[in-house]
């Protein structure tokens, strides 16, 4: 699919253990079972999850995130096991400025697949995506301090920890939150 600046971003990216695809129509249901296996962390860490949805309100937003898939403006990807086709999480590639360009990627694994390596291997894949086909000169991960295993997920991914913002952003609970960025850059300078 060609989008912004005629790059072509795949729609379906193969990994050693998993497939990772675009949302499609009617993936709703199963979204919305992993969000409410893992609402407890998701509520936690997640901005977007300060209630639990109803499956039409997971397919409407998988909906959106498939158009914003198709525009370029946002690259959200489900992963699937290979060997049974179970979703095990859902990462993304945001883009945050063409002009660098630069990225971002988000992430959150279920429940029953946390500890298993595969939202290491779903960014890694992602990560190197965004330098090849968009020959990104930054890409970024940004989680809350104490969220050790997003931190660690960079760190495996090959990020390293750059920025700590205090009191950036207002947690799903309540609480100032403090961020941490964690960066990559392209082997080869610009």
């Amino acid at each position: 699919m060609e989008i912004q600046g005629g790059y072509a971003f795949p729609e379906q990216i193969e990994t050693e253990r998993l497939l990772l695809r675009a949302p499609r129509d009617g993936d709703g249901a199963e979204v919305n079972a992993a969000i409410r296996e893992t609402y407890a962390e998701l509520h936690e860490w997640m901005e977007w999850a300060s209630y639990l949805p109803d499956v039409a309100e997971t397919e409407s937003r998988r909906q959106q995130a498939r158009a914003q898939f198709l525009a370029g403006e946002e690259f959200s990807f489900q992963a699937h096991l290979k060997a049974t086709g179970a979703l095990a999480l859902c990462a993304a590639l945001h883009p945050r400025d063409w002009n660098v360009p630069k990225f971002e990627v988000g992430y959150w694994c279920r429940a029953g697949y946390q500890g298993s390596g595969y939202v290491t291997e779903t960014v890694s894949a992602l990560t190197r995506l965004a330098f090849e086909v968009f020959s990104a000169n930054r890409i970024e991960i940004r989680c809350d301090t104490r969220n050790l295993r997003s931190r660690g997920v960079a760190e495996r991914a090959g990020y390293t920890l750059e920025a700590t913002l205090k009191n950036d952003v207002v947690a799903p609970d309540g609480a100032l939150r403090t961020t941490v960025i964690y960066a990559r850059f392209p082997t080869v300078s610009p």
